[in-house]
């Protein structure tokens, strides 16, 4: 299916291949991410184009959470398991390959090996931020606030149906 586009005629429907700014109107603007997908439940719900539809988060934010103080105990044992995941991965694979009776022996070498590497790659990699970042955190991009838009054609009967979703009294949970 094409659609008319006014700059060259004729483009693909569907998401754009490169960052593209958003299009249509707003017929919905909520708090929460979660308010705008249920909106865009509802109007699925009621037979509505939602691929006319497209969820913006405006005002947008990096949150990092910190998580916890670092310490060479904390890394240390986080390169030892993340080394000892890769060992047993790496020992199957060979155990798979090797002669009767091997496997074990290919196993248990592939575990050791990994937990020797990700100790000394974890204690490198520590040593040399030289206490410069002595906490460990998870980050999250976040908007301000969630528009709802839709193509103009649609965008009408969008916004009375999102209407009629505001007037419903809140579900229980």
């Amino acid at each position: 299916m094409m659609v008319s586009s006014p700059l060259s005629g004729q483009r693909p429907a569907g998401p754009p291949r490169l960052p593209t700014p958003p299009t249509g109107w707003p017929i919905g603007s909520y708090g929460t991410y979660r308010e705008a997908q249920q909106a865009v439940d509802y109007l699925a719900e009621n037979e509505f184009e939602v691929s006319d539809v497209t969820i913006v988060g405006v005002d947008l934010m990096l949150v990092e959470r910190v998580i916890g103080r670092m310490s060479w105990g904390r890394v240390l044992g986080a390169g030892a398991m993340s080394g000892a995941w890769f060992g047993l991965f790496a020992g199957l694979l060979l155990g798979m390959f090797a002669g009767q009776g091997a496997f074990a022996l290919q196993l248990v070498t592939g575990l050791v090996l990994g937990v020797l590497f990700g100790l000394l790659f974890a204690a490198i990699g520590y040593g040399m931020s030289r206490g410069r970042r002595d906490f460990s955190s998870a980050s999250q991009l976040v908007a301000g606030r969630y528009d709802v838009l839709c193509q103009p054609r649609t965008a009408e009967q969008g916004r009375e149906l999102l209407a009629k979703l505001a007037l419903r009294p809140p579900a229980t949970a």
